[in-house]
């Protein structure tokens, strides 16, 4: 009976200590979905070797993500590129994709490195990148002062862009030059987390649950500076920031339209899609979902945005597509109908999570036209 007991105690000492190991490795993959490191692919990007390059076109490795349509960037520690549209050559190598070299903005382009395909087209600032008059700002939040660029124009209608996942304020200058010809002011924000703003207070980001407030904060700066009214332009969680700003902000009845793009309305999920694609082993994965889910306080009682679609008030223009593998597209597409009254969805297949503007700029470009055209 003695020896029995040692036994059962044994096991279910084992038991206890697999168990307890395994949450903490949950805990571990649930923190590393919460901290996308900003300015770098997301997790799952592919990375393609450079075969060689030419005046204006470069050969990569061919697959998928090489031959999608568009215009995206490639990035490798130290370097970064832009290239466009797959070319036709007869003298390719037919395991390479010979693509478009726009610019190589960053390093060197050298044959045998490894690149990931991203959706960041510029490095630098709106005055360096795009040549465009721009200040850099300092936005008050509730953490402490976080850094802005502003990009003036003539209207009292200001944009906020609020970049997303793994991405800085770097990424939303895909839109400015259009927003710039239009005349509207952009106001590019650096949220809790970033570079050069405060942390956040356990160091996590929580997918736009609390990051939310850093809009509010912006949006009050931009009325403080003259500023009549705002359009929020969103990308991944920032797109998730925006949604919930005009749900819960005193100030919502200043905004008069969202532009989403990528939206995260799925916490569940994006958590589980993260955890994946940092190799967090599968019968880990629930455990990591559920840590995340808590220390980033979206249990249940916290509504995902987009949830109640009655909460919408404004005009939204929605792009997304089914190819996205970090935000599924399901949610934006049940929103979009349950709203058609205020919600145009552009669906765009084949682009990745937050390169919706990638896949087709002047496709993107002339619905963003048309959706703010009545709003300035």
């Amino acid at each position: 009976m003695r020896t029995a007991t040692v036994t059962a105690a044994a096991v279910a000492t084992t038991l206890l200590g697999a168990g307890a190991a395994a949450a903490a490795a949950g805990r571990l993959a649930a923190d590393a979905a919460l901290r996308p490191a900003p300015g770098r692919p997301l997790p799952g990007s592919p990375r393609l070797t450079v075969h060689s390059t030419a005046p204006g076109s470069v050969a990569l490795t061919r697959s998928l993500a090489s031959l999608r349509p568009g215009t995206y960037g490639l990035a490798a520690p130290g370097v970064h590129a832009v290239v466009g549209e797959v070319l036709d050559r007869a003298d390719r190598d037919p395991d390479t994709v010979v693509r478009r070299l726009l610019a190589v903005t960053h390093g060197s382009l050298d044959p045998g490195i490894r690149v990931a395909l991203t959706p960041q087209v510029h490095l630098g600032d709106p005055g360096s990148a795009l040549g465009l008059e721009f200040a850099d700002v300092d936005v008050p939040g509730e953490l402490g002062g976080m850094p802005a660029w502003f990009v003036p124009g003539a209207r009292a209608t200001w944009v906020i862009a609020i970049h997303g996942l793994g991405a800085g304020r770097e990424h939303p200058m895909v839109a400015m030059p259009l927003l710039h010809r239009l005349g509207l002011p952009v106001l590019a924000l650096a949220y809790r987390g970033d570079l050069g703003a405060p942390a956040s207070p356990d160091g996590l980001g929580h997918l736009g649950e609390s990051e939310w407030r850093d809009v509010d904060a912006a949006i009050r700066y931009a009325l403080r500076y003259g500023a009549r009214r705002v359009i929020l332009h969103g990308w991944s969680t920032g797109a998730a920031m925006a949604l919930h700003t005009v749900e819960r902000s005193a100030l919502a009845d200043r905004i008069s339209g969202l532009v989403l793009d990528s939206p995260v309305l799925d916490w569940h999920a994006t958590l589980r899609a993260l955890a994946a694609a940092r190799h967090t082993p599968a019968p880990l994965l629930p455990l990591a979902v559920r840590a995340a889910e808590g220390r980033a306080g979206l249990r249940a009682g916290h509504r995902a945005p987009g949830e109640d679609p009655r909460a919408l008030r404004v005009p939204v223009l929605l792009f997304h597509g089914p190819d996205d593998t970090i935000a599924p597209w399901e949610p934006s597409r049940r929103l979009a109908a349950a709203r058609p009254d205020l919600v145009t969805l552009q669906t765009v297949p084949g682009a990745p999570h937050g390169a919706m503007w990638n896949a087709g700029p002047e496709r993107y470009e002339e619905a963003l036209r048309r959706f703010l055209t009545p709003l300035m």
